[in-house]
């Protein structure tokens, strides 16, 4: 089974620094100390309103560390522009709306097909590896091959919710939904991530699904190093993934 790689979001450093302004908390301090404590890449998010992270930001990261970039992204022709002069490593695309706290739901891959084409069109020819962030369910998957995105990441956020409110049948149902999900994903030809409200429990019990080769985890773990310091939230969040793995 390959080994179950760990993306750490650090977009909630920046919110934590635009609280107040400035420029402590740095959010690229925060990805090097990810990386030195085990994780095997970086997310953050540039949405259209910079409520967290900013241009500068992702300029600043994408120079500073020696491991993959994951630029998360509206389709739009701003980010994408964006996104083909910063080069990341790869560009998540994913639903944007100014009055959500954070991404509801997967990308409309089926609705927005032609829009979310071009733009992964853009991105590939700049040499970036697409990935679209979408609803654990067949339909998608299928819209999202034929988009030509090699990558797509699950939203784990109804089975995260329906754990978190303690509500066992929901939990499980949703659970099974990801892991067929997952296992299409691998009949299509895509690889496939996964994330959204995951903690300690719900990454160990995920990593027992092989075709998810990667997860990808912000707010709980900047919210845990508040605690007992990020080197700590993530090794932590390494160890669980990798025992879940291990007992699979």
């Amino acid at each position: 089974m390959r080994r179950l790689r760990l993306g750490v979001n650090i977009d909630h450093v920046a919110t934590v620094r635009n609280a107040r302004g400035g420029r402590v908390p740095d959010p690229c301090r925060a990805a090097l100390a990810a990386i030195a404590a085990g994780a095997d890449g970086i997310t953050a998010h540039l949405r259209e309103d910079r409520r967290h992270i900013s241009d500068a930001d992702i300029a600043a990261i994408r120079a500073a560390i020696g491991k993959p970039l994951n630029f998360e992204m509206a389709a739009t022709d701003e980010m994408v522009a964006i996104a083909c002069r910063t080069r990341p490593h790869a560009a998540c695309l994913v639903p944007e709306k100014r009055s959500e706290r954070t991404t509801e739901g997967g990308l409309d891959v089926i609705g927005g097909h032609d829009h979310v084409a071009a733009a992964t069109a853009r991105l590939t020819a700049a040499g970036i590896r697409v990935s679209l962030f979408v609803e654990p369910a067949k339909a998608a998957l299928e819209a999202a091959r034929s988009i030509r995105a090699p990558v797509v990441e699950l939203h784990t956020g109804a089975w995260a919710e329906a754990v978190l409110a303690g509500e066992t049948g929901k939990a499980e149902a949703e659970f099974q939904r990801l892991r067929a999900a997952a296992s299409h994903a691998a009949t299509l030809g895509l690889e496939c991530h996964a994330g959204h409200g995951l903690d300690y429990d719900m990454a160990r019990k995920l990593a027992g699904v092989p075709e998810i080769i990667e997860l990808n985890i912000g707010h709980f773990l900047i919210g845990e190093a508040i605690f007992v310091g990020l080197d700590a939230a993530i090794k932590t969040m390494r160890a669980a993934m990798d025992e879940g793995r291990g007992a699979a």
